[in-house]
Order: C-alpha cells, then sequence, then structure tokens
C-alpha cells in the first residue's frame, strides 16, 4: 500500500511566483497525495489564486504568522500523510514523476528520510540554469564537513518526526539547515539519495536575497552547527565553500 505524502508550501506576497508552483504540483502523475498551503496573510492577489486551486489544494490557510518556520511547522501540523515534503513558493517540481518516486522510494523500502539533487534558476528567466546542487550520498561524518542535503529535496516520515520535531523558529533563516542537523544526527537514522533533480528553485530567497542575509545565515549556520555538537567555523567554511562546485553542473 502506497504511503500518503503530505506537500505543503508557504507563502507570502506570492502572487507572482506561486500559480507556477501549484501548477507544478497540479502535473504530478502521483494520485495519493494532499497539498496544503499556509498563506502568512498576503494582501496581493495570493489568496484569489489558491482560491481558484480547489481542483488541487486540499487544504490553505490565510493569516498572519512569526515568519517562515512558523508557516512551515503549521503546515506540518494540518498534514495527515506519513510522509511530509515541502514545495515553497518561488520554486516548482522539476518533473511530472518526483511525487511518484517519493512514494515508490518510501514503499520499497524502510528509511526516515530521502533527498535529491535542486537546479538554482534565474528569478527571470527560469529555464536558465544558474547552479546546480548535486547532493550526492550521506554518510553522518559529512555533517562535520559542512554537507548537507538541499532541503526543497526533502521527504521525512512520521516516525522520524516524532523523533526530531518541528523547526526550532528562534532561527529567523536557518531552521530548515538546524532541523536537518538535528534529524541526520539521530543515531538510528536512515536515509535515500534520489540522484535525480526534484525541484528548481529561483534565485533571490530569503537566505541569500542580500550580503546582510547571508551574513545573518551564518551567524545562524555557525549557531547550528555548534548547538547540535556537529562542528564549528571549520564545518561552517566547508559548507559555505561546496558552493563553489555548485556553478559546473557535473553529469
Amino acid at each position: 500500500m502506497r504511503k500518503k505524502i503530505s506537500l505543503i508550501t508557504v507563502t507570502y506576497q506570492s502572487a507572482k511566483t506561486i500559480k507556477a508552483t501549484i501548477d507544478s504540483v497540479r502535473l504530478q502523475k502521483h494520485a495519493d497525495f494532499e497539498y496544503i498551503v499556509v498563506d502568512g496573510g498576503s494582501d496581493d492577489t495570493t489568496p484569489d489564486i489558491l482560491e481558484n486551486s480547489s481542483d488541487i489544494i486540499d487544504k490553505w490557510i490565510s493569516e498572519p504568522d512569526r515568519g517562515i518556520y512558523d508557516a512551515m511547522n503549521k503546515g506540518i501540523k494540518m498534514a495527515e500523510g506519513e510522509v511530509i515534503g515541502f514545495i515553497h513558493a518561488d520554486d516548482v517540481l522539476a518533473t511530472t514523476g518526483v511525487l511518484n518516486q517519493v512514494s515508490e522510494r518510501f514503499d520499497e523500502s524502510e528509511f526516515h528520510l530521502l533527498y535529491g539533487d535542486l537546479e538554482y534558476v534565474s528569478a527571470t528567466d527560469p529555464q536558465k540554469v544558474v547552479r546546480y546542487w548535486r547532493s550526492g550520498s550521506f554518510r553522518q561524518q559529512r555533517l562535520q564537513r559542512g554537507w548537507m542535503p538541499p532541503h526543497p529535496t526533502v521527504y521525512f516520515s512520521r516516525e522520524l518526526l516524532r523523533k526530531v520535531g518541528l523547526f526550532n523558529i528562534e532561527y529567523r533563516i536557518s531552521a530548515d539547515y538546524e532541523w536537518l542537523l538535528r534529524a541526520l544526527s539521530v543515531p538510528s537514522v536512515k536515509v535515500e539519495y534520489l540522484p535525480e533533480v526534484m525541484v528548481r528553485m529561483r534565485l533571490g530567497g530569503l537566505s541569500n536575497g542580500s550580503l546582510r542575509n547571508v551574513i545573518a545565515k551564518s551567524s545562524e549556520d555557525l549557531r547550528a552547527l555548534r548547538q547540535n555538537n556537529v562542528g564549528g567555523m571549520r564545518a561552517l567554511f566547508l559548507k559555505n565553500a561546496s558552493k563553489l562546485t555548485q556553478f559546473v553542473r557535473r553529469n
């Protein structure tokens, strides 16, 4: 029996991009998933777009929140599936078969977390690939060298969620990184790598939208590394340095 997937999108003032996100979900060739959208009380046309997408959106709310990770936690609490993942309002699922592949992998073997590869695309031209994030296989030792899978490609089981908990909203920019450090540091965690591009992400998000945010993110990343006893400045340096390789696509 296939495990039901809960796919969550969080939005705020996302009228320019949310339709492409929704369309990429609408095209998925996998029947057993629910789609949840959590909007932060947008006053543009985002709520109208959500209202007109009832054919694919199963649940949605529009109300103020305490930031993106508070909204993500709301989505998790609304989810009913055995497997949970996110597709952000600036991103699209890379192919029509992403959710089908996720479901098949979770059905075929017992593991807690799956991830894949990601393409960064131009904000103005989504067909133009700027960076390619090839994740590679998981080993816990790699966390100490700054390794981390791209969060938008991550799907996790309820069993892991019970062990790890929700996102820590004290982190304004790096709560996804901190959550993954917690999850991947669980001694018994079982992880699966899907060596395919799962998500296309527009450049210009919260963490890389300005130099100030880049500095703030590095500070939060360091705090997350230390809080989870994974590493310190060396791991942070290696994490940031590894991004340079993403500008050269590797087959």
